[in-house]
């Protein structure tokens, strides 16, 4: 959708800086691993072209998306020597289609092995890929079964270059839950066990799991949400920079009587005199329908609740506590801010601020500072 300045009923801006912060801050943490970065959905809804470009611009070398396509559209924008990793593998029997974007696929099964190790034959050449074991998460990566047909045959790896070996966390962020340590046993015992696997370099931290600490770096990390400013550890500070403001702009305001309902169904009633004004975003724009009657906004630095439901394109907030002067029409009102942040959103509207960062629509102003 062609943007306007002006035009839009909310502006999403997006802080490429504090990515670039963010990223530094996570590699720092990490010694001599590397430091990837999970790219996907959009750049969890933020922009993949341009985060990319601001993470190359930080010595990113590795880019993680979950599809192909996704995949293809940022191969365009970044130089030759950066590696794009496909979690999901590849669609069937678009294996080709990998090579030809120069992309790199995550084997999570024997039959995406198989037909890997088919094209490579087919090439006559050793085709790079990563394997995924499945350590607890039972979502995606070799099973036991798997695992156990690998270790009797060798050859079903034969003619894949293997790049990492990796799993993925279920509960990083909850650095308490026992569930932590049994992925890390679990998956150190995968690695030796396999004979493909032994020596070969291996991935298992995401986001939280690098605050984990160092056991659970290994050779790359694969960090996402934080980049993106999401709190990476349940219940502590968060050491990250916030990247998504957004601010919605209002259409009008309008001063209702005591006992008036406001919004579909009526949900919220005014126990007296109260000014209403309506902002030009809605759930059609990711504002989720569960923050009806229990988010906030603010204006001039000044909490103000959102009553009613969120319906398709509005939210109404009660300003009867705020100055006309900054009411007008036009006017912006801050939905994701330093003092509203996305995961105090994401609490509010009973979710995660992964959510509610990659739902965040195509509908909005979108501008990037650098």
């Amino acid at each position: 959708m062609k943007q306007v300045a002006g035009m839009a009923g909310a502006v999403l801006r997006i802080d490429l800086q504090a990515i670039r912060y963010n990223y530094r801050l996570l590699r720092g943490l990490l010694g001599a691993a590397k430091c990837g970065a999970a790219v996907k959905a959009d750049a969890y809804g933020l922009g993949a072209v341009p985060v990319v470009q601001a993470l190359y611009a930080e010595d990113c070398r590795d880019f993680f998306v979950a599809h192909l396509q996704e995949a293809i559209i940022i191969r365009e924008h970044l130089p030759a020597d950066a590696a794009i990793y496909v979690m999901h593998g590849s669609p069937v029997g678009h294996e080709a289609e990998l090579l030809e974007h120069s992309c790199t696929p995550v084997l999570n099964s024997l039959p995406q092995m198989l037909a890997w190790r088919a094209l490579a034959q087919k090439e006559q050449r050793r085709l790079p890929a990563i394997v995924q074991v499945d350590t607890g998460m039972a979502r995606m990566g070799l099973s036991a079964v798997e695992v156990q047909q690998w270790q009797a045959d060798a050859s079903l790896s034969e003619g894949i270059d293997l790049q990492y070996i990796m799993s993925h966390l279920v509960s990083a962020e909850d650095q308490a839950n026992p569930v932590n340590q049994r992925q890390l046993q679990a998956f150190n015992t995968l690695r030796t066990q396999i004979p493909a696997c032994q020596g070969l370099p291996a991935s298992l931290a995401n986001s939280s799991g690098i605050f984990l600490g160092k056991d659970f770096h290994f050779d790359m990390a694969r960090p996402g949400a934080a980049l993106y400013g999401v709190a990476p550890v349940a219940g502590q500070a968060n050491p990250l920079r916030a990247v998504a403001h957004l601010q919605g702009r209002i259409i009008q305001t309008r001063e209702i009587p005591a006992d008036t309902g406001v919004g579909y169904g009526s949900t919220w009633r005014s126990s007296q005199t109260t000014r209403i004004a309506t902002v030009g975003v809605g759930y059609a724009d990711g504002w989720m329908r569960s923050l009806s009657n229990r988010g906030i906004a603010h204006i001039a630095g000044q909490a103000v609740p959102m009553v009613g439901n969120v319906s398709m394109d509005t939210i109404t907030l009660d300003v009867t506590a705020v100055a006309a002067e900054h009411l007008q029409p036009g006017a912006l009102v801050e939905l994701i801010s330093a003092d509203n942040t996305v995961d105090q959103v994401a609490a509010r509207a009973n979710t995660i601020g992964y959510e509610i960062l990659t739902s965040l629509g195509g509908r909005y102003e979108r501008t990037y500072s650098n």
